[in-house]
């Protein structure tokens, strides 16, 4: 197994699913993996959560421990020795730190960017609410939920498990070599979720292939507690 790089807790994670066309995701799509769908559908995720604890080689960095992200992302799979290996390919990441920026797209090869960022977590009139906030060209997009307090293990099978069930993480270099990395975690539990509000311009973070989804509810939108995670040194795959 690879050296872990980097280890965190990745907390209340909120998850809006978009269907997707297969043409939108071809031009990210590496070398070597193929788009992972889930009863017939592909899809892209809308994704705020909260790092914290974040160690890299172990090392706390000061001031970079306790942080927002928000991505979008989309799920593909690699098939080695006659096993499927699940992983995402994300579109690009978002957080409020530029050395975080700096060593993920020069160590992964990710598409980090830097951002204002905002984000809330608390429990009023026994709901839970949660939010990312994140702004580009003077405004503020949002993503929220609202959901009941009590968090219950994902169900096997579901569209849910699905999404939250990815260990890889995969991207392409310059040269168009793919690049793979492991991210461990046990099963998450779940927040039923009550409502939500999202407010992205997809176009302008994300391309215009991407500007529909501003215009289109999500098939799905949860909360997910997250865990602690590992993620280790990455490896160029040639299969």
């Amino acid at each position: 197994m690879s050296k872990k790089f980097l280890s965190a807790e990745w907390r209340k994670l909120i998850l809006a699913n978009y269907p997707v066309e297969k043409a939108i995701l071809q031009p990210y799509l590496p070398a070597n993996t193929e788009l992972d769908e889930w009863n017939g559908k592909l899809y892209v995720s809308l994704v705020g959560f909260m790092f914290l604890n974040t160690k890299v080689l172990g090392v706390n960095i000061p001031f970079h421990v306790n942080f927002p992200e928000v991505n979008l992302r989309f799920y593909v799979r690699v098939k080695e020795k006659n096993i499927w290996k699940r992983g995402v390919v994300f579109i690009k990441e978002i957080v409020p730190l530029p050395a975080i920026t700096f060593v993920a797209n020069t160590f992964f090869n990710e598409r980090y960017a830097t951002l204002p960022m905002k984000n809330y977590h608390l429990i009023d009139n026994n709901q839970l609410m949660v939010g990312y906030e994140w702004k580009q060209n003077r405004q503020w997009n949002k993503l929220g939920v609202v959901a009941e307090p009590f968090s219950t293990l994902i169900e096997e099978g579901s569209k849910e498990e699905f999404i939250t069930q990815h260990f890889w993480g995969y991207s392409s270099t310059r040269k168009k070599e793919t690049v793979e990395y492991e991210v461990a975690h046990p099963k998450w539990e779940s927040y039923p979720v009550i409502n939500y509000n999202i407010d992205c311009d997809f176009e302008g973070l994300y391309g215009s292939s991407f500007g529909y989804l501003s215009e289109i509810q999500p098939d799905s939108v949860m909360l997910a507690e997250g865990s602690e995670i590992a993620v280790f040194n990455k490896r160029i795959i040639d299969l």
